[in-house]
């Protein structure tokens, strides 16, 4: 399984795998020559098609060797270019879209019985991927979709032709699900949605999103809640109530600017405006003090002009991010935008790309630095961890979701390690001073994976039939 793209698209791979290994597939071991490869791909950029197709291009002589092979691709690009995909790579046997990933193991039989590539693309979205089985990655962290599509028109964004306008999932629903999880040994969740703070329009319930936050907080045993990706637009007071009062959703924000300057901003058809923006981040500091605050930007959009630049290097500044996904921007076919006049020259574009990453390093270090001395608790991640030529360390998240590395210590992926701050990089902190180790059921979970790998983490979908017209 290769996955492209957003943490919806991890979300949506995760829903994959366990449909595959539903059907009787088994995961291959690194490696190995697999039956089938599956690409769950990306079409917000450009080189998601040059991924996906080199990819492809590697695969062709592999399958050629291999009898009974299979090569399948879905996603938002199969969604994009539906017959463009059999045709540049006429090997591939299955081509499907964003709103049926539960029909895989349909379509692969069908192209194997058949002898020919199936493409099969529906429209609209006709049960949640969330009633399908998952093989989750982490036996402590998951995903948590509430919501799909998107309603909103941004001018650079291909994503809600391709996912479809926003479709909620009922609260109990959600809940049950979490509860599910945290049954299982999952401690952390991520609520997961296109316009993850616009959820409660389908059903007119516009505070609906800072009461799942609230009701997260009765969750037993559910540690950590987070939520992406939010917008500007339907970011309320109500929403920054919920996240400061209750004690289980982390101070972290990941808030969308994409650019700094209101005539950019325009263009983009973002329905926000920079004194709007900001006037966010200011509220959330005020009643979460020790959030760390990240954000995606896009520089070089159609007739961004330096001033526009300055303008959007300001607003870092001013922002004080700790982390800033800084992007390119690049023409996607099917865009408004990739028919606007001014586009900005790629040299143009590339240097001030340059520009805008020196002072999102730089802002971003000056934020890490203030963390030094701080005591932080690291949910641990999977992996070995960080290694230098002297010293081995365990990484992992705090609850600002900065990355850790911390001194070695007997720990396991779920567990809790409390440490101070010794070092600090513009992308991670060291912690090399521990304070305490936690033990936790989810490093209990993560051990009894580990002792048992035919336990696979494959959860039975949650009983939400359909999706309301």
């Amino acid at each position: 399984m290769r996955t492209f793209g957003c943490q919806m698209n991890v979300h949506d791979s995760e829903r994959l795998s366990g449909v595959l290994e539903d059907a009787g597939y088994l995961r291959v071991s690194s490696g190995a020559v697999a039956d089938l490869v599956v690409f769950n791909t990306c079409a917000v950029r450009e080189n998601a098609d040059n991924k996906l197709y080199g990819n492809l291009g590697m695969l062709a002589s592999v399958k050629a060797k291999s009898e009974g092979m299979q090569i399948a691709v879905g996603g938002c690009l199969a969604q994009k270019d539906r017959h463009t995909v059999l045709k540049r790579a006429p090997w591939v046997d299955v081509v499907f879209g964003t709103h049926n990933i539960g029909s895989l193991p349909a379509l692969l039989e069908r192209a194997r019985v058949n002898n020919e590539a199936q493409l099969e693309i529906l429209e609209s979205l006709e049960v949640f991927p969330s009633t399908l089985p998952t093989r989750r990655e982490s036996a402590y962290a998951a995903w948590v979709a509430i919501s799909v599509g998107c309603n909103n028109t941004c001018t650079f964004c291909i994503v809600p032709s391709l996912r479809g306008l926003e479709k909620d999932r009922r609260p109990g629903d959600i809940l049950a699900e979490i509860a599910a999880l945290v049954a299982e040994g999952v401690i952390e969740v991520t609520l997961l949605g296109q316009n993850v703070n616009a959820y409660g329009v389908e059903f007119g319930e516009p505070q609906a999103f800072a009461d799942l936050l609230r009701a997260c907080g009765q969750v037993e045993g559910l540690e950590r809640v987070r939520f992406t990706s939010p917008h500007p637009r339907d970011f309320t007071d109500e929403v920054i109530a919920a996240m400061a009062e209750t004690p289980n959703v982390m101070p972290q924000l990941h808030m969308p600017l994409q650019s700094g300057s209101d005539s950019v901003l325009q263009r983009m058809r973002r329905s926000y405006r920079k004194d709007r923006y900001l006037g966010i981040i200011e509220r959330v500091r005020a009643a979460m003090p020790d959030a760390s605050i990240t954000t995606d930007i896009i520089v070089g959009f159609p007739g961004e002009t330096e001033a526009d630049l300055e303008e959007t290097l300001d607003v870092i500044r001013e922002a004080r991010f700790s982390n800033a996904f800084t992007f390119q921007y690049s023409q996607r076919p099917g865009t408004p935008a990739a028919t606007m006049p001014d586009q900005v020259p790629a040299e143009v574009v590339g240097d001030r790309y340059k520009r805008l990453l020196a002072v999102a390093e730089e802002v971003a270090w000056a934020e890490s630095r203030l963390q030094v001395g701080r005591e932080v608790e690291v949910l641990v991640a999977e992996g070995e961890g960080r290694k230098d030529e002297h010293t081995q360390r365990l990484s992992g998240r705090a609850a600002d979701n900065r990355l850790v590395h911390v001194a070695a210590v007997q720990a396991r992926p779920g567990d809790m390690v409390t440490a101070r701050v010794t070092y600090a990089a513009p992308h991670h902190l060291v912690a090399d001073e521990v304070l305490g180790v936690l033990r936790t059921r989810a490093g209990d979970a993560w051990e009894a994976r580990q002792a048992n790998p035919s336990n696979t983490g494959v959860l039975l979908g949650m009983p939400v039939i359909g999706v309301r017209s």
